[in-house]
């Protein structure tokens, strides 16, 4: 039996997120932010257990995708329900875990693109860590990355005082710990901590530092999600140029990846023109041009992977010559300033969110009309906020893109 183990917590709402769905069963490009952190699991060099603390209203779910991503490794597998918040959902993972596993990693699966270097650097720590402090049995290892922002303390909006950052970090999952000196930790808790370091801390035991990363990140807000989206591609990108993927890229070609958001209010006094196509009997999008959301979150993302600005710098927001302006007038410019630049799109995902016009059945046309201004494949889908938010209450659209760029002539990354 392994003398490791992972217990990777999926149980959360996400309710920050506002999708109306656990958040581990929320998909980053095309796959649920759950199946990535498994994957990268499943991938560690030792046998290693995997426990998945998983929402108790989709345990059979939960049981399949964990079975289907883990194949073979099935045995080394397990799903269990968990409790009323983050401190009891752990303890279920932790109970399950045969005593003959030594030490235990704790992950946040919402942190799905952490690297499997990560967990690697973590679980060496805790085997190389010495007896230390009441917790007898070792000590508690955090990924952490420096603080760079300056910080302030205030008082209420006031600011008291600037806080020395050098001695501040800010930590990450996996963190790994002693199994039995965890459980005694979980145990004897008389409240609940931001993390499983503060659990172990507050028992006794001693947490010391690895050098964390920076695609570690926890995704808990649609930006997170548009930033998971982006990283995602520029790894594909990444794996074409160093020959992994085979494809015959040739090393040292120009790839880049671009973010773009776009936000417009609804206004029933002007059509509704949304990716290119209109929707007669919905309200239109206010805006000085004909405020397509999803054409101007494309063309920003075509632009932000060029490195040549935003729509608002490159086309004004109050120029007389957009007034009233079609969509793809600003995609085909972005694709005009990118091959001034020497650049070409490769391909362009669309988030779309909102509550209308709904775009399920004309999907296709949309992104065949996409498609037809930016020159290159571009992916279409829509979601709602389950009510939470402007999007929810019905009061404007949101569209979130990203863009894969290229030298112009290399061939394409195989994504």
């Amino acid at each position: 039996m392994a003398a490791r183990a992972v217990v990777v917590v999926a149980a959360g709402s996400g309710t920050r997120l506002g999708i109306g769905t656990a958040k581990a069963f929320v998909p980053v490009a095309g796959e649920r932010m759950l199946v990535r952190a498994l994957r990268t699991v499943l991938t560690l060099g030792e046998p290693t257990l995997v426990v998945v603390v998983a929402p108790s209203d989709r345990m059979d779910e939960c049981r399949a995708l964990v079975a289907d991503v883990a194949g073979a490794a099935a045995a080394f597998t397990s799903v269990v329900p968990g409790g009323a918040d983050r401190h009891a959902s752990v303890q279920a993972g932790l109970a399950v875990l045969p005593d003959s596993v030594e030490t235990v990693l704790v992950h946040d699966a919402a942190r799905c693109l952490t690297p499997a270097s990560q967990f690697e650097r973590v679980f060496a720590a805790v085997a190389g860590g010495s007896v230390d402090g009441p917790a007898q049995g070792g000590v508690g290892v955090v990924p952490a990355l420096p603080v760079t922002d300056t910080v302030k303390r205030v008082a209420g909006d006031v600011v008291v005082e600037t806080v020395d950052r050098s001695a501040l970090v800010g930590v990450q999952t996996p963190q790994g710990f002693p199994l039995a000196a965890l459980r005694r930790a979980y145990a004897v808790a008389e409240r609940a901590e931001t993390d499983d370091a503060g659990v172990f801390q507050a028992a006794g035991g001693v947490v010391r530092t690895v050098p964390g990363d920076a695609d570690a990140f926890k995704i808990t807000t649609r930006w997170d999600l548009g930033r998971a989206e982006a990283v995602v591609a520029e790894r594909a990108a990444a794996r074409t140029l160093d020959g992994r993927a085979g494809s015959d890229v040739p090393v040292g070609s120009d790839v880049r990846v671009g973010l773009g958001v776009d936000v417009h209010a609804f206004d029933p006094a002007v059509p509704c023109r949304v990716g290119m196509l209109d929707f007669p009997g919905e309200p239109g999008l206010s805006g000085h041009s004909d405020g397509d959301a999803v054409a101007h979150a494309v063309c920003d993302a075509l632009l932000s992977a060029g490195g040549l600005g935003d729509i608002g710098s490159r086309f004004g927001t109050a120029d007389p010559v957009f007034a009233g302006a079609a969509g793809d007038v600003f995609v085909r410019g972005a694709v005009a300033l990118l091959q001034g630049a020497g650049l070409e799109p490769v391909r362009v995902t669309v988030q779309v969110i909102g509550n209308h016009p709904r775009i399920g059945a004309r999907r296709d046309e949309m992104q065949d009309a996409l498609a037809t201004a930016v020159g290159a494949p571009v992916a279409v889908s829509g979601t709602t906020t389950d009510g939470l938010g402007f999007t929810g209450r019905g009061e404007g659209l949101c569209a979130i893109a990203t863009a894969v760029v290229r030298s112009a002539g290399a061939v394409a990354p195989a994504l």
